[in-house]
């Protein structure tokens, strides 16, 4: 069943607050997913809903194995869509308010150690688009770009004499960000070769073997390629870059609101996650080195 129409009123919201195609998305797929099952206990309009249904929809998730998080994620979603149909006088109160989930286990994001990591960014490239995959890859790891960061680039946002990159972030919102030397270096090899590769006329900094903007699922798999080529264990997938230059920067720097600044947290809440994977190090460290954190194994 189609949902009332408050829905697409709401979503186009979130197209006038500039949100991003993958957070519309997600919005409008949960809600989807919530109207779905209100539609099925007989509900015709969203006004309409009441603290047990949205007990009942989550209760079923939770029964089918969707993650603490992602129930979260959902009720979330309809919370927000509940602010909007209050501000609109259309509805006196949020059913979803008071609600209590699972508790979710926070995961630390995974990251990769600097020897691994530099001996991948240190290889030669075999060719002009491996050349195009370290750079991008320096970036992620120099900068802290986030995947869809790298792939919106245009040439004009590197600015090679101030050694600075001009980045769209999440709710497209721009940050200046550094670029280190080698990061610098890898790219300028790029365009050197870039012309060779791009259609006419067209300003993305990466562009794919046909001409057109890099995807991301493209980045995905060469990454994945590389990773393979050079002896990296386990899945090596691009956040993971992101994620080692944050912890690798906090534990070099202490300045988690430099690291915030870096990533573009717009809370620094966000940030302190990489906090954990600094003191995780720093316990690993403490047990392998310390004489009285040494212990003998029966």
């Amino acid at each position: 069943m189609t949902p009332p129409p408050q829905l697409d009123a709401f979503l186009a919201t979130l197209d006038a607050r500039n949100a991003s195609p993958h957070t519309r998305a997600a919005y409008a797929r949960d809600l989807a997913d919530a109207w779905g099952h209100l539609a099925a206990e007989g509900l015709g309009d969203w006004t309409e809903a009441q603290p047990h249904h949205l007990r009942g929809w989550l209760a079923r998730r939770h029964g089918e194995g969707l993650s603490p998080r992602t129930l979260a994620r959902r009720l979330a979603a309809v919370r927000a869509l509940f602010r909007f149909l209050r501000q609109q006088g259309l509805v006196g109160h949020d059913p979803g308010a008071g609600l209590k989930l699972p508790r979710a286990t926070r995961h630390l994001p995974g990251t990769l150690e600097p020897e691994p990591l530099h001996h991948l960014l240190d290889q030669p490239a075999d060719d002009p688009l491996e050349a195009r995959d370290l750079a991008m890859l320096e970036l992620m790891y120099g900068s802290g770009l986030r995947l869809a960061e790298v792939c919106g680039l245009a040439i004009t946002d590197i600015d090679p004499g101030s050694g600075e990159v001009r980045v769209l972030g999440k709710g497209q919102k721009t940050r200046i960000v550094p670029i280190g030397d080698k990061a610098l270096a890898a790219v300028r090899a790029w365009l050197k070769q870039r012309p060779a590769y791009a259609a006419p006329g067209e300003v993305a900094l990466f562009v794919s073997q046909r001409g057109a903007p890099i995807a991301p699922r493209t980045v995905q798999a060469r990454l994945s390629r590389l990773a393979r080529k050079h002896g990296l264990a386990g899945k090596v997938h691009p956040h993971m870059l992101r994620h080692a230059c944050a912890s690798h920067f906090l534990q070099n720097s202490g300045d988690l609101r430099a690291v915030q600044e870096l990533l573009g947290h717009s809370s620094l809440s966000t940030t302190q996650i990489y906090t954990h994977l600094d003191f995780q190090h720093l316990a690993q460290a403490y047990d392998a080195a310390h004489p009285r954190a040494r212990r003998n194994k029966a």
